[in-house]
């Protein structure tokens, strides 16, 4: 075994083992469930940057051992689908490089995998994830119809608030019943653009973490300027809202495409702002009031816009043998 297989052995498995404590402190405080969900995808995304592929298997297989063991294979199924193996094949496509001549480019320079590649795959595997995730559950109009009935007969309790205004409660009542149409597309929706947000913050946090302890292999980017998304994503999204029309199972696939692709492209979009106020005077409160107004549809849907328009594939370039030995990256803006 040589020296580089002995660093990488150890923090594959130490990744795999925070990996999953972190899944099981999600199980014993559901109030932070889906916090400490995402951030089990942290530890394999720290070992796949900074230690590479060997890394981030070796981490995901500890896991999925350990969660067959403290829990069930089911568990490490569920865990693996839904955050490690996308993390680990985050990682993989962030140390993707070539050189850059081969992309027209200087000899001396290694181009990076654009970052708005590695943002469309997260969408496809949040995508992914999320419909295997609702196969195994038995998620459909069902499940949903029983949520809203539960929800409807503790409206008609005697104990409720409700229990004595009678318009009220029709009223209430009647919103229900109107949500059984709606409420089996916006769970899916609303459950892969949350998906899509959390896990890209782990990719971020870990690239930070891994870029301060000097070990990263890929340069640290510019998020204002890189962070957009691939134009070819724009076909995806659009896929996902024409599915929502046909009813039935493709309009609950359409709408769980239309909330992983449509998350990216808000995130796109909240960078085109925080790229385009560079140097206002005005940013501060101009991004404090889109982020707060943003919490409505109305607005969210306006940054969404945004980021569908403003497409943009950004690779970073990095010197093939620096002197130094330190990357100093440097951008190449291919407009969409």
């Amino acid at each position: 075994m040589n020296a580089q297989t002995k660093n990488v052995l150890p923090t594959g498995i130490l990744a795999g083992i925070a990996a999953t404590l972190l899944v099981l402190g999600a199980n014993a405080q559901p109030s932070f469930a889906f916090a400490l969900y995402a951030s089990s995808a942290l530890p394999v995304l720290i070992a796949g940057l900074g230690w590479g592929n060997l890394a981030a298997i070796i981490a995901i297989v500890t896991s999925g051992l350990l969660g067959s063991v403290l829990a069930s294979p089911y568990f490490a199924l569920a865990i693996g689908i839904f955050t490690l193996i996308p993390a680990g094949w985050l990682s993989h496509l962030a140390n993707l490089a070539r050189p850059a001549s081969e992309l027209g480019g200087p000899d001396n320079l290694m181009a990076w995998y654009p970052l708005s590649d590695i943002l469309m795959h997260l969408c496809g595997l949040v995508t992914v994830a999320m419909i295997i995730l609702d196969v195994m559950i038995g998620y459909g109009p069902e499940l949903t119809n029983s949520l809203v009935d539960a929800m409807s007969a503790a409206l008609n309790d005697p104990n409720s608030e409700f229990a004595g205004d009678a318009q009220a409660l029709a009223q209430m009542q009647q919103s229900l019943a109107q949500t059984k149409s709606i409420i089996v597309l916006m769970l899916p929706m609303v459950q892969g653009a949350v998906w899509v947000m959390m896990l890209f913050a782990a990719f971020y946090f870990a690239v930070r973490i891994v870029s301060r302890s000097g070990r990263a292999l890929r340069p640290r980017e510019d998020m204002p300027s890189a962070l957009r998304m691939n134009r070819h994503a724009i076909f995806a999204f659009l896929a996902g809202i024409l599915m929502m029309f046909a009813g039935g199972v493709p309009a609950m696939i359409g709408a769980t495409i239309c909330g992983a692709f449509g998350a990216g492209f808000l995130m796109a979009g909240f960078a085109s702002l925080h790229f385009r106020s560079l140097g206002k005077d005005w940013r501060i409160p101009a991004l404090t009031l889109c982020y707060l107004s943003s919490m409505m549809m109305l607005p969210a849907f306006a940054v969404l816009i945004l980021g569908l328009f403003d497409t943009r594939r950004t690779i970073a370039l990095t010197p093939v043998r620096a002197a130094d030995g330190k990357q100093t990256p440097t951008d190449i803006n291919e407009q969409n």
